[in-house]
């Protein structure tokens, strides 16, 4: 496959959707405690002490509500584009080091704990409704909800995207997996198909894993 096509991220998706089915095999996956661990054990900044404009915390620390932490370097946050420059005043304000823009659309900062910051900011529709319908972290930090986190790691989908996707959607509930049917079919409609592959693979993998920890061997 060209490098070229690599850049599109239908593309990536489905190559590794593809790869996926392949290589499933029963037995794999992590252990059914890894799985179905929900922890918040690695620090978060507060930015609530920073920040008063509306926010959301994305990226890998969002995923701690809905899949098993798994260990990230920074911390990322979704506000409206509106929000941009009063949220680098603050920042600035409270000691924040100021480290560019990584792409149209990104501010990378240096929080005054040292951890890594990237602001994410978006003019999107969907974007306004998941900052203003979030979901609260063990600390109180408002998180996105599931529908808006899946929709935003679909949009990416490189290789850690597709692994966080199957490891949140097979542990959904159909509540969740049906919201997120409608967010996925209003706002990227040409991933629809894509994640009902997500969803049947990440169901695999729990029900194999919980096949194979019950098993006694003869």
């Amino acid at each position: 496959m060209p490098q070229a096509d690599l850049l599109d991220p239908a593309v990536r998706r489905r190559l590794y959707i593809t790869i996926a089915q392949k290589r499933v095999r029963t037995g794999s996956g992590s252990g059914p405690q890894t799985l179905w661990a929900r922890t918040w054990r690695q620090p978060v900044f507060d930015l609530r002490t920073i920040l008063s404009v509306p926010f959301v915390v994305v990226g890998g620390v969002a995923t701690r509500l809905y899949a098993p932490e798994r260990m990230t370097d920074d911390l990322d946050v979704l506000i409206e584009e509106k929000w941009a420059a009063k949220t680098a005043e603050e920042l600035r304000s409270a000691g924040c080091r100021s480290g560019g823009r990584l792409v149209v659309g990104v501010s990378h900062w240096v929080l005054p704990d040292g951890m890594a910051l990237d602001i994410l900011e978006s003019t999107e529709v969907w974007a306004a409704k998941a900052i203003r319908q979030p979901m609260l972290g063990p600390d109180g930090l408002p998180v996105i909800s599931l529908p808006y986190l899946i929709l935003m790691k679909l949009r990416a989908s490189w290789g850690i995207d597709i692994g966080d996707l199957t490891r949140i959607l097979g542990a959904a509930g159909e509540a969740d997996l049906g919201k997120t049917r409608v967010v996925i079919a209003a706002y990227q409609p040409d991933a629809v198909e894509d994640l009902e592959s997500l969803i049947a693979l990440g169901k695999l993998e729990y029900a194999l894993t919980a096949r194979a920890d019950t098993h006694t061997p003869e």
